[in-house]
């Protein structure tokens, strides 16, 4: 404890001393930045305290040599969608890739690693509502850098009114399916041979789907777009 203290302490003293590190000249940053900057870094650290106590004991002993997720899950690097949405307890159960837009093509290594080396018998491509990716390879406002741009070369949308609920709802559900289609592609033995499914979704947080906030709503199983089918075949509620 008094480890974990001196660290905090030697965090806040280094963003307080060294804030050139966040802008150019100490002028830019007022006070009220600073304080907001502490906040943080003081959120982030009692919540692991509060975490690590709230752990039994032993809990981690089972991470210490190694992993074996049961999924590897893609999802959006959006900061409302998170894994204990589809997992109450993902540590040691999600091997978990993010970026903008919950793309293959743009983190393919790090899948790879999971479907491969892992052998994760499930690949999971997860969307979700207002998703601001979607939305900006809908409308390709003219601020937005190259290195953004170039992560949103794989988006796959169906219109162009980021403004259009339904659009925007319309172009996650196209894009989580090319995304799906990517996969299939890529892992198309592991299909075949039975050792993988590749399965597409989206997080509802908005209720687009009139099924409640915050669902996961399953829209493709190994290609299978139809709802009827996938409830039937797959069974999954």
């Amino acid at each position: 404890m008094v480890q974990r203290y001196r660290i905090f302490i030697f965090i806040l003293s280094f963003l307080t001393i060294n804030s050139s590190l966040w802008a150019s000249s100490t002028d830019q940053i007022n006070k009220s930045k600073q304080e907001q900057i502490r906040e943080v870094v003081h959120h982030i650290m009692v919540s692991n305290d509060a975490f690590v106590k709230n752990m039994p004991s032993g809990y981690f002993d089972r991470h210490i040599h190694g992993q074996k997720p049961i999924v590897t899950m893609v999802t959006c690097a959006d900061s409302r969608v998170h894994s204990h949405a589809m997992d109450v307890h993902p540590d040691g159960d999600i091997f978990l890739v993010r970026n903008i837009g919950n793309q293959v093509s743009t983190t393919e290594g790090s899948i790879e690693y999971g479907v491969r080396h892992l052998h994760t018998p499930v690949l999971f491509v997860i969307g979700h509502s207002s998703c601001g990716a979607v939305e900006a390879a809908m409308s390709r406002p003219k601020h937005l850098e190259p290195s953004i741009w170039r992560e949103l070369e794989t988006i796959k949308v169906v219109g162009h009114k980021a403004d259009d609920h339904a659009q925007v709802k319309e172009s996650v559900e196209s894009n989580v399916n090319h995304q799906v289609s990517i996969a299939l592609k890529k892992y198309a033995s592991e299909v075949k041979e039975n050792r993988l499914i590749i399965l597409g979704g989206v997080y509802d947080f908005r209720n687009d789907y009139s099924q409640g906030n915050g669902r996961l709503i399953l829209i493709n199983v190994n290609g299978e777009t139809n709802p009827s089918e996938i409830e039937k075949k797959y069974n999954y509620k």
